[in-house]
């Protein structure tokens, strides 16, 4: 029932983001926006597949200016008067992908090439080349893969013949690594819920979804059309990690690493999920330290010329949302409610943990 109630939902949202675009409304809102003052818009995704990709880039492709990223900061921060007089007044947009799926070689940058649009990827290299699963994805591999009934983990015990119970040994699983204090605390967890679920460290994943090897890196930069950023060493919730050190390493030592294996300098860098309370004052202090121009977090706004070029915001890129939706919730025609509704319920998290210790699990974020 609940599954029907969200079919029907999602298509009245279709249907209703369907009157926006073929009555014009859209194509007016997106004129507005292109005429009321400097915007740049940047696109958050992460894998390639599992959506309609290329619908969306077509559309984004007709009625923005898809720019490569470092183009359109160069472009965005340059003071008026020397910006030059452009014939192309349309909303400037750029593309990113996080994390460095191979999805985002396979079938992205097929994409890429046959709609000559840009984009550009954050890498994170502990994992390239490691064939090893991205952690945040460990807890269902270990979970779907286990050759054991049963698991005890700080003292509750889960039994794996029950499906709730999966589900909540899959959610501990994420929570007892996303929180982790070091690098090495969150591989040693890891590595010990392996042993105890008879789960080899590598095997079960989809091709898709494991990390990239250099050598797509390098074609798809020959290319012109794709570019690369950095997403720190091991992806850590930088905020999280106990060490200043630790967090200077992760976040400099990505940059070189990067600029070694690229051969020329890697300007810009995205937080790991990259909302303010998970990128800290140490996970700031430590992108400027290590002399990135740009940054970029989640924060889910519009850019303007007062936006902090360390703290650059993105709106979600979400490949299962239909592109009809997604024209109008870029104009803000779709999704004010949702987006209030979030900030208002982020707002009450807030306020609760403001007069009590306890943190609330129930939603887990998700890595970027």
């Amino acid at each position: 029932m609940g599954i029907r109630l969200g079919e029907i939902k999602e298509n009245l949202r279709v249907l209703v983001a369907a009157c926006l675009y073929y009555s014009g409304l859209v194509r007016f809102a997106l004129w507005c926006i292109a005429r009321s003052g400097q915007h740049l818009i940047i696109l958050n995704y992460h894998r390639a597949i599992g959506g309609d990709l290329r619908r969306q880039l077509l559309y984004l492709r007709r009625y923005y200016r898809v720019m490569h990223l470092e183009d359109a900061l160069e472009e965005f921060y340059l003071s008026h008067k020397e910006k030059k007089q452009r014939r192309d007044r349309r909303v400037p947009l750029a593309l990113t992908f996080d994390d460095g799926y191979r999805d985002n070689y396979t079938h992205g940058f097929a994409l890429a090439r046959e709609l000559q649009v840009p984009f550009t990827i954050f890498l994170i290299p502990g994992y390239i080349e490691s064939s090893e699963p991205f952690w945040w994805r460990e807890g269902e591999r270990l979970v779907r893969s286990a050759r054991v009934d049963e698991l005890t983990i700080e003292g509750h015990t889960y039994h794996l013949a029950q499906l709730e119970e999966r589900r909540a040994l899959v959610q501990t699983i994420y929570i007892r690594v996303f929180h982790a204090q070091t690098i090495a605390e969150r591989e040693s967890f890891l590595a010990a819920a392996r042993k105890a679920l008879g789960v080899p460290s590598s095997g079960g994943e989809e091709e898709g979804a494991l990390p990239l090897t250099w050598a797509q890196v390098r074609e798809m930069e020959e290319s012109g059309l794709v570019s690369f950023g950095a997403h720190t060493m091991h992806h850590p919730i930088l905020a999280y990690l106990s060490d200043p050190a630790e967090v200077q390493r992760e976040v400099g030592e990505c940059r070189t690493v990067l600029e070694q294996q690229l051969g020329h300098p890697v300007r810009t860098f995205a937080y790991p999920v990259g909302k303010p309370e998970h990128i800290g004052e140490e996970g700031l202090q430590a992108v400027k330290e290590a002399e990135y121009r740009w940054a970029l977090t989640t924060i889910e706004e519009v850019n303007n010329p007062q936006t902090d070029p360390y703290l650059l915001r993105r709106l979600p890129g979400d490949l299962a949302k239909h592109w009809l939706v997604m024209a109008s919730e870029l104009v803000g025609l779709l999704g004010v409610v949702s987006r209030l509704r979030k900030k208002y319920r982020a707002w009450t998290r807030g306020f609760s943990r403001s007069g009590s210790n306890s943190t609330n699990f129930h939603k887990r974020p998700i890595p970027g």
